[in-house]
């Protein structure tokens, strides 16, 4: 039977062997994935654009946005977004009527698939938007409309 520090040994054994390796995120690392205040800030598309620091976002028939047509309760939501196009860098899912535009910010690399889901909150119906921000630069978008029945205005 293992003890409690026996298995704490053991994994500080794990930690430091990964740390060698570079394995285990740095601090600057740590930094770059830092949550981005004024992006989750915004009140609008411009707003969130130019603190993102992206070009204006195109419509394309690549990105998709996920929801349902009428949610019963705007507190939980259940939104997603995905692309099928390469170099997708970041998905970001945006609730056009809420206090704050950026609902979620999904950084995406070549291992995984961009398509991500989450639930957010609704205050009203209103349109919610998938972002893909493109290793180029460029910011691709598609949009649905959801309508809210409670927990909000509704429609």
């Amino acid at each position: 039977m293992q003890t409690r520090r026996d298995v704490f040994l053991h994994s500080a054994k794990v930690a430091a062997l990964l740390a060698s390796v570079g394995m285990l995120p740095t601090l600057a690392s740590a930094q770059a994935a830092a949550y981005n205040a004024a992006a989750f800030e915004s009140k609008n598309m411009a707003d969130l654009v130019k603190a993102l620091g992206a070009s204006a976002p195109v419509e394309s028939k690549d990105v998709t946005v996920t929801g349902p047509d009428i949610a019963e309760n705007g507190a939980v939501v259940p939104v997603g977004a995905s692309s099928s196009l390469p170099g997708v860098k970041r998905l970001l899912l945006l609730v056009e009527k809420n206090p704050s535009i950026l609902a979620a910010m999904f950084d995406i690399t070549d291992a995984i698939e961009s398509n991500v889901s989450t639930r957010v909150k609704m205050g009203q119906s209103s349109n919610v938007y998938a972002v893909a921000m493109m290793a180029d630069g460029k910011m691709l978008f598609a949009q649905k409309e959801v309508k809210v029945t409670l927990g909000g205005c509704g429609g």
